[in-house]
C-alpha cells in the first residue's frame, strides 16, 4: 500500500511493508532480547520436564553401548508376542525388546536381549526358523534369513567412554574458538545454548523411549554443530553492530544486539526449513520404504535438533549474552547514559539512577549529549549501518537500510 505524505510542500512516497517483508529485510522490530525473561521461563520449564524424563525413565541404549545380542528376520505377518515366546522358550532369556521396523516388503523384526552364548544363539535361530519359516530376499525359506549380532559389555563400555570424550572435546574446542574469534562472554552464551539443545534432545529420547544408537550420537554432534553455526552468525552481527557502542548514546548494547537478531532471524528460519526438508525425505525413505533403522535414528535426531537449534540461537544465545553484559560495570554505566539522554528507564537502568549518578543537569537535560562520540566509535545507525556504508549506499544519514539482513557490511 502506498500513500502520499506532504512535507514542506514536497510529496514523498511512503510505503507500508507487510510484517513478513519487514522481517525478511531485518526491519521486523521483534523484541527478542527485551522479552528474554519469557524465553528463560519457557526454557526452564522444558528443561525441567526433560530432566525428569532422563532421571526417572532413563535411556534405552542400543547394544553398541550396553552390550547384548540382536537377532533379525523378515517380519512378514509375524506377531511380536509369539516371536517373544518362542525366543524365550529356546534361550531361557526374556527379550528386552521385540519390534518391527520398516514398511511393506522391507519390514524387519528385531529381537534385542542380553548377551547370549553361541549355544543359545543357535537354539534361537533353529526355533525361530522352525516356528515361522522366514524367507530371504529371493522368497526362499531358509535358516539364513535369521540373522544375529553380538556386542560384549566391555566393547559397549569402551564406545560409551569414547562418545563422552568426543563430546567433551567438541565443547572445549567450540569454547576456545569463539573466545578467540569473538569474546569470552559469547563463548559462555554459545555453550549454554548448546547445553539446552543437548538436554532437550536427550529428554525427548528419554520420554519417548527411542533407542540410543551410534547413529543418534553422530546425528547429535551434527545438529549441535548446526546450532553453533547459526549462533556464530548471529554473534558476528552482534559484534558488528555493537562495535564502539560505548562512544554513543543512541542505543544500548541490548538494543543493538536485538537489532542483530532481527537482521539474521529470517536467515535462521530459511536455513532450518531448507535443512528440514531433506531430513524429512530421509525419514520417509528410512522408515516407510527401506526399513533401515540406522537412517531412521540419524534422521529423527537431526529433525529434532535443527528445530531446537534455531530456537536456542535466536531466543537464547543473544539474550544470555546481553544478560551477562548488563551485569558488568561498563554496560551498566552506558545504560544509565542512554537513560539520561532519553529521560526514561532503559533496560534495567532507571532515569532516577541516572540522576543520582550525576548524568542529568539541574535543568533536567542530559549531561551527556545524545550525539557525543569519540574517535574510534563505530557510528552505528539504528539499522546497524555505519556512516561509511550509508554514504556508499547513497542513503541519507539515519535512514539506512541494507535490505536482506544477512548481507555483510564489514570490510576487511
Amino acid at each position: 500500500m502506498t500513500t502520499q505524505v506532504r512535507v514542506d510542500n514536497d510529496v514523498t512516497p511512503e510505503t507500508n511493508h507487510s510484517f513478513l517483508t519487514r522481517l525478511y529485510t531485518g526491519e521486523g522490530g521483534i523484541d527478542f532480547v527485551g522479552r528474554r525473561k519469557l524465553w528463560y521461563i519457557i526454557t526452564l520449564v522444558v528443561l525441567a520436564v526433560c530432566a525428569l524424563g532422563i532421571i526417572f525413565r532413563g535411556f534405552t541404549l542400543g547394544i553398541d553401548f550396553q552390550g547384548g545380542t540382536k537377532m533379525t528376520m523378515p517380519a512378514a505377518n509375524l506377531d511380536t508376542a509369539a516371536v517373544s515366546r518362542t525366543f524365550e522358550e529356546a534361550t531361557g532369556v526374556t527379550p528386552e525388546g521385540v519390534q518391527i521396523v520398516g514398511a511393506q516388503d522391507s519390514r524387519i523384526l528385531e529381537i534385542a536381549s542380553e548377551r547370549l552364548s553361541d549355544e543359545q544363539i543357535m537354539s534361537a535361530r533353529e526355533a525361530l526358523y522352525t516356528e515361522f519359516q522366514p524367507k530371504d530376499a529371493s522368497g526362499e525359506v531358509t535358516p539364513d534369513a535369521v540373522g544375529d549380532s553380538t556386542v560384549s559389555e566391555s566393547w559397549g563400555s569402551t564406545i560409551t567412554n569414547r562418545m563422552i570424550v568426543a563430546f567433551g572435546a567438541f565443547l572445549l574446542l567450540i569454547f576456545i574458538y569463539i573466545a578467540i574469534r569473538f569474546e569470552r562472554d559469547m563463548s559462555v552464551a554459545a555453550i549454554a545454548a548448546l547445553g539446552v539443545d543437548g538436554v532437550f534432545i536427550a529428554g525427548c529420547y528419554a520420554l519417548v523411549g527411542m533407542e540410543v544408537t551410534p547413529a543418534v550420537v553422530i546425528g547429535l554432534l551434527t545438529v549441535l554443530a548446526f546450532s553453533l553455526y547459526d549462533t556464530v552468525v548471529v554473534f558476528d552481527k552482534v559484534q558488528e553492530n555493537t562495535e564502539g557502542f560505548e562512544h554513543t548514546t543512541r542505543k544500548t548494547y541490548a538494543e543493538l544486539a536485538n537489532l542483530a537478531v532481527n537482521q539474521t532471524v529470517m536467515r535462521s528460519i530459511s536455513t532450518t526449513v531448507i535443512s528440514a526438508l531433506p531430513i524429512i525425505a530421509l525419514m520417509i525413505v528410512a522408515v516407510w520404504l527401506m526399513g533401515v533403522g540406522t537412517l531412521k535414528d540419524l534422521a529423527v535426531v537431526q529433525l529434532i535438533g535443527v528445530i531446537e537449534g534455531t530456537f536456542s540461537s535466536v531466543f537464547l544465545a543473544t539474550p544470555l549474552l546481553v544478560s551477562m553484559k548488563n551485569r558488568q560495570k561498563k554496560f551498566k554505566k552506558h545504560n544509565l547514559q542512554v537513560a539520561a539522554v532519553r529521560g526514561t528507564d532503559v533496560d534495567g537502568a532507571t532515569y532516577q539512577e541516572a540522576v543520582e549518578a550525576g548524568l542529568v543537569n539541574e535543568d533536567g537535560t542530559a549531561a551527556v549529549d545524545e550525539h557525543d562520540e569519540v574517535v574510534g566509535a563505530n557510528g552505528l545507525r539504528p539499522t546497524g549501518v555505519n556512516s561509511e556504508d550509508a554514504e556508499r549506499f547513497n542513503t541519507p544519514d539515519g535512514e539506512t537500510s541494507l535490505g536482506a539482513s544477512w548481507r555483510p557490511t564489514r570490510r576487511y
